[in-house]
């Protein structure tokens, strides 16, 4: 090789082709990837000092993956599943992530996609992707949780894959984020701060964790698990019939895997908490400040971090603390763009230029 030449990067071809031989997924498996995965956890020092400092926080970015949020993970495990064993279409309720992530990857293998939404509650960002990607959008008069229980039941009268977190398949392929994680460290982090909804995310970080532990002695971390006050089934300890926040992907009054979510948390010696509506945003707004715009539930993990620390129920000196963002801010731009005041309009002249940028 010539030595004047730069080498090219090995290239990376997806979660399945990195972690596939940790995952439980059948023979028949087939991949289908769209380079999912490799997001990066990045260093947020002066967040960490704004919460008190003495400690090591990163931002686990998720909306790098390539339809913008962390379900592309799970997606690409169920679909190859299901394009392995002949399946002709998927099917998925959703807040707007998992349809815009089911779509994307269905196009990618040739299938139909079908995503049940509840009726005005899945934000544009999200259902321009789920249509741009080709999927048959179904909207119904009631919730999230009323979705679900349709395509369940569809799926077990047709041969019609369900892509949703209940799909085994969907967790194995979250865990590799865990993985990711402990091989950028070197171990798991102290504490994991996460936002959780339909609770498969937080089910996969810690079954993740706990086989990397099993494997290579990385340690085990604490799981923060968050959820908004206005849909916190988990820490109210009963279903919300009619789950309200601006955090739309976790707007979910009954979690699918609410109860594996709750044993995460106390088998890692960590808890779930709610936090408001305006404490996730302006955790969102603290985000942006850092240069990572992520949606609204995004933020919780950090929001639900930040509260038990201003609480005095959390002292993270010493500490090593990863938070997930979920989601990319274009997911769900409404919540920027409706309270956003329009641009002045001014002359294209210098002087007038230099007084507006120039002015104290």
């Amino acid at each position: 090789m010539n030595a004047d030449l730069p080498q090219q990067p090995t290239p990376y071809h997806g979660v399945l082709h990195r972690y596939g031989h940790l995952l439980d997924l059948p023979e028949h498996t087939r991949p289908i990837t769209l380079l999912e995965g490799d997001t990066h956890l990045i260093p947020v020092p002066r967040l960490a000092e704004t919460l008190g400092g003495g400690f090591e926080l990163f931002v686990k970015f998720e909306g790098l993956n390539p339809t913008g949020s962390f379900k592309d993970r799970g997606m690409t495990a169920a679909i190859s599943e299901a394009v392995g064993r002949g399946a002709k279409a998927v099917i998925c309720a959703s807040t707007g992530n998992t349809a815009a992530s089911a779509a994307a990857y269905a196009a990618r293998a040739g299938l139909k996609a079908i995503v049940l939404i509840p009726q005005g509650k899945v934000a544009a960002g999200k259902l321009a992707g789920a249509v741009a990607y080709g999927a048959q959008v179904v909207q119904i008069d009631g919730s999230f949780d009323d979705a679900l229980a349709l395509v369940v039941e569809i799926s077990n009268r047709h041969p019609i894959a369900l892509v949703n977190s209940i799909n085994p398949y969907r967790i194995e392929g979250q865990k590799t984020a865990a993985f990711e994680i402990c091989d950028t460290l070197g171990r798991a982090p102290d504490w994991l701060c996460l936002p959780v909804g339909n609770a498969g995310n937080i089910t996969a970080y810690w079954a993740g964790f706990r086989q990397y532990e099993a494997l290579h002695g990385s340690g085990l971390p604490h799981i923060l698990g968050v959820q908004a006050e206005g849909a916190a089934p988990l820490v109210l300890g009963h279903p919300v019939k009619h789950p309200e926040t601006v955090a739309t992907a976790i707007r979910i009054g009954k979690p699918a895997r609410g109860e594996q979510a709750l044993q995460a948390a106390e088998e890692s010696q960590g808890r779930i908490i709610a936090v408001s509506d305006d404490e996730i945003l302006a955790m969102q707004k603290r985000l942006a400040g850092e240069g990572i715009w992520v949606e609204p539930a995004s933020a919780a993990g950090l929001a639900g971090l930040a509260h038990e620390i201003a609480a005095g129920r959390f002292h993270p000196q010493g500490k090593r603390i990863v938070a997930v963002c979920t989601g990319h801010g274009l997911k769900d731009p409404d919540i920027i763009t409706k309270h956003m005041v329009a641009p002045q309009i001014f002359p294209p002249r210098l002087d007038v230029l230099e007084d507006v940028i120039l002015r104290d």
